[in-house]
């Protein structure tokens, strides 16, 4: 129980990775706040959380552990409304994962509109930004931790993808930046990196192919290991960053690719 009575939030945290963190968090005792654009998929999440866990109080009625919470990360009016969302039922903030993210079909720079690579920059970098202002206050309270999901393409690049690699390394240097601003108040700030995870956003792209399995053990291939991450090795990736075991680690960005960048 190494999260125990701490609370997580965790964006984008209904489905994939995000799913992943929560899953993880909960088993090891934290309290989940799932933020989330799809109200019905948050709720749903929290739910499927609770098993054994919910809360009796003085009176006897159940109160539920985990939060589900309807929040587009990509507007900030909403971001203020989920922070305080979170701290207005559990009282703190402990660690804060910016997982939520888009991923566009592969485009060519000529054939992206500079407005979309801008929704694309709005919700994967600016989101991340916009979260951490506003929970931020609350993290110092707890000396708590940020973990920001960024992307093997924040250092190797993707092609026809250039709008998500930039926004993805938007990230990666946010966090370094962000490592050094919060280390007088005993806030680690990291990011991880991954490769190819096994996630319905994955398994959708393949069926619009017409071998959905072949592409699926294309992708697999990419990695040495042989195989795409589950969402659960992120979240466990995370809860290493986000417990003392990794106390002395500020402004990284742990690689985690199944070996992926050593044969790019």
């Amino acid at each position: 129980m190494r999260f125990q009575d701490r609370v997580v939030v965790i964006t984008g945290g209904a489905r994939g990775i995000g799913e992943g963190c929560a899953r993880v968090f909960a088993r090891e005792g934290a309290k989940v706040a799932i933020l989330d654009r799809d109200a019905l998929a948050a709720n749903s999440m929290a739910t499927s959380l609770e098993g054994n866990q919910v809360v009796h109080t003085s009176s006897g009625v159940g109160e539920r552990r985990h939060l589900g919470v309807a929040c587009d990360v990509s507007m900030e009016t909403q971001v203020a409304a989920g922070i305080a969302a979170v701290v207005e039922k559990y009282g703190k903030i402990d660690c804060l994962i910016n997982n939520a993210g888009i991923h566009p079909p592969d485009t060519p720079l000529e054939q992206m509109r500079p407005e979309v690579a801008l929704d694309v920059l709005r919700v994967n970098f600016l989101s991340t930004y916009s979260m951490c202002y506003y929970a931020l206050e609350h993290l110092k309270k707890t000396r708590g931790t940020i973990i920001n999901v960024s992307s093997m393409t924040a250092v190797l690049g993707q092609r026809n993808s250039t709008a998500y690699a930039a926004s993805k390394g938007a990230q990666l240097s946010f966090t370094k930046a962000l490592a050094l601003e919060c280390a007088p108040w005993g806030v680690r700030v990291n990011a991880i990196l991954p490769s190819n995870v096994d996630t319905p956003l994955m398994r959708q792209w393949a069926s619009s192919l017409p071998d959905p399995d072949a592409a699926l053990e294309r992708i697999a291939a990419l990695q040495p290991l042989g195989r795409m991450a589950d969402i659960e090795e992120m979240g466990k990736t995370c809860l290493f960053l986000a417990t003392e075991d990794s106390s002395f680690i500020t402004g990284q960005g742990l690689e985690v690719d199944g070996g992926a960048a050593l044969d790019y």
